[in-house]
């Protein structure tokens, strides 16, 4: 058995578990936890509990700290940012003609990636869109496709069974 704490990054997604590396949180505390992506925010959203090792995929990354103020800020300033890289991106699709719908971008905590996400009912060539975010935002761009359905839970849909995604 290993202790863990679940922490969710979005209101709608689902929960993954890190390591509380002797820290004790409760439910709804928010925190900086390490990732594949680097640092990020999350939310506790299972308070230390212990789980079978058969469960976890190990080596569990670290829940590093509770939110600081200056975290909080930092997430509040990528959000505005993220709205400005929205509207600038949406010119920069119509200026190259591209046939795909930008649904949503995220700046990573650190602000060294900017991800957007978008719909398409097929393939985008969008190599010269991402060169050109590139040289506007001096950062690392990722554009990543999503289905309807991966739009709908970032929007905050709700399911045939009532449900949100």
């Amino acid at each position: 058995m290993t202790e863990v704490v679940s922490v969710k990054f979005k209101d709608t997604g689902k929960s993954y578990y890190f390591s509380p590396a002797g820290k004790t949180v409760k439910v709804g505390d928010k925190v900086i936890v390490e990732t594949q992506n680097g640092n990020e925010l999350g939310v506790i959203a299972q308070e230390n509990h212990q789980v079978e090792d058969s469960e976890l995929v190990l080596p569990l990354k670290k829940m590093l700290r509770i939110a600081t103020e200056k975290d909080l800020n930092r997430v509040e300033e990528n959000k505005k940012k993220a709205i400005d890289a929205f509207k600038i991106c949406e010119e920069m699709i119509e200026n190259h003609k591209l046939d795909m719908k930008l649904v949503e971008v995220e700046y990573s905590f650190d602000g060294s990636k900017i991800v957007f996400f978008f719909t398409s009912d097929g393939r985008v060539d969008f190599r010269e869109l991402v060169k050109d975010l590139a040289a506007k935002f001096h950062t690392r761009i990722e554009l990543r496709q999503i289905g309807v359905r991966d739009e709908a839970k970032m929007l905050g849909g709700i399911g045939i069974c009532g449900q949100p995604y």
